[in-house]
């Protein structure tokens, strides 16, 4: 994720940035795919804990999620020998007392976590032996408790189980992401227009970066999600115009000039029910895009029932009207057995010839089918994917009926 005007800063590789390093750098690349500081500002929390809260010694409970204490340490012991080593701080506030255990970082805390020394711990009460305690709680002085990110909200990342076991969970990443966070540049570029913004109330990217990750409350998050979601869809939205305009500029199709008789005795003699005025302009909307002679992607969507096989089937009766074939593909093999059956119901006293074609499609049906395919005996085919197999042909354009697949329409 670079931003014009602090390119450099958000393309430096993680490995330089404070607290991460070559080794879990590399963890972060083979796990999470993050490279750069850009990579990791965009990695964002799927979820977050209020930390608004202090409970207090006395209302612990082993069925609490997670709990914010705020006390005294008053002893800090070390048990055990070599790798079954833990460090075990007694925790006391004016409501009681409970042991906060580490197994691993004890070199670190036990610098860090000094009898006698006011800290506010934030974990996940457990019961051993009857007992209530936190196993690796989040510890932080009181002199530097949210110090330069005041933030109420705590934010929970996605990790694998072999980050985990290179010491790059969600606690890890949530302090490394505090420390890229409090070196943002104190302006970035943003990828919006301030029109855009100012119409939409968006906050700048800056904000939205910073409050993602530590919200200062629920309405600050709102708004951040709000940008992001908003910019993530109006890039995608920019890239498939571009597409589309792309498509239509270099690539040209088949045009659709005429409505014939193979549409126009279905709708006339055996249309099963009258059309709503939702099919008629979704047909309408078909027939002119089919005629323009630029390629259509259409997502016809509708309830269960609401009419969009038959939809389909009028479309595909526009090609073979304009002298092309056409393939309606399903998912499953089921799928496919319906669509066929429903259509070869539908068209049962027509001269339109269907064919259904999936993986379980005996050799003997296989060969007639697609030699009849060929042929363009059969104008509408049904099936799964075994439709693209390299042995499945249309009748080439070039001959004499200029029969050729709606595929490439």
């Amino acid at each position: 994720m670079s931003q014009t005007g602090h390119k450099d800063f958000f393309d430096s590789p993680l490995k330089f940035l404070k607290g991460v390093g070559p080794q879990r750098a590399e963890v972060l690349e083979k796990e999470m795919s993050l490279t750069n500081f850009g990579d990791l500002l965009s990695y964002y929390p799927y979820r977050y804990i209020d930390r608004t809260r202090f409970y207090k010694v006395s209302e612990i409970t082993e069925d609490m999620p997670y709990v914010q204490l705020r006390g005294i340490i008053k002893t800090v012991k070390s048990e055990g020998k070599l790798k079954s080593t833990r460090l075990i701080a007694s925790f006391k506030d004016d409501t009681g007392s409970i042991d906060l255990i580490w197994f691993q970082g004890i070199k670190w805390l036990r610098d860090y976590v000094k009898a006698g020394g006011e800290f506010v711990i934030f974990g996940k009460p457990t019961l051993f032996n009857s007992t209530l305690n936190i196993v690796h709680p989040e510890i932080e002085h009181i002199s530097t408790f949210n110090e330069g990110i005041p933030s109420t909200m705590s934010a929970m990342y996605n990790t694998t189980e072999k980050s985990k076991a290179r010491s790059v969970d969600s606690k890890a990443i949530q302090r490394m992401m505090k420390t890229l966070v409090q070196q943002l540049p104190s302006f970035i570029d943003d990828n919006l227009p301030q029109y855009v913004r100012d119409a939409l109330k968006l906050i700048s990217k800056r904000d939205a970066l910073i409050n993602i990750h530590f919200p200062g409350d629920a309405s600050l998050l709102q708004q951040a999600q709000l940008r992001l979601k908003f910019e993530e869809l109006f890039f995608l939205s920019l890239k498939l115009l571009k597409r589309k305009v792309n498509r239509n500029d270099q690539v040209r199709g088949k045009i659709f000039e005429k409505v014939g008789e193979h549409f126009t005795d279905f709708y006339n003699n055996h249309l099963p029910f009258v059309l709503t005025g939702a099919q008629k302009r979704v047909i309408k909307e078909i027939r002119h895009d089919c005629g323009r002679g630029i390629q259509m992607n259409r997502l016809l969507q509708g309830d269960v029932g609401s009419g969009k096989t038959l939809v389909a089937l009028m479309s595909m009766l526009l090609s073979i009207d304009n002298g092309f074939q056409a393939c309606l593909m399903a998912p499953t093999e089921i799928l496919a057995q319906q669509h066929y059956q429903t259509l070869a119901s539908l068209l049962e006293n027509t001269q339109v010839k269907v064919g259904l074609l999936t993986g379980s499609t005996r050799s003997v049906a296989r060969r007639q089918t697609l030699a009849n395919l060929a042929t363009g005996d059969l104008h509408i085919i049904v099936g799964t994917h075994a439709l693209i197999e390299e042995d499945v042909q249309f009748r080439p354009v070039w001959c004499s009926t200029a029969i050729a697949p709606l595929a490439k329409k």
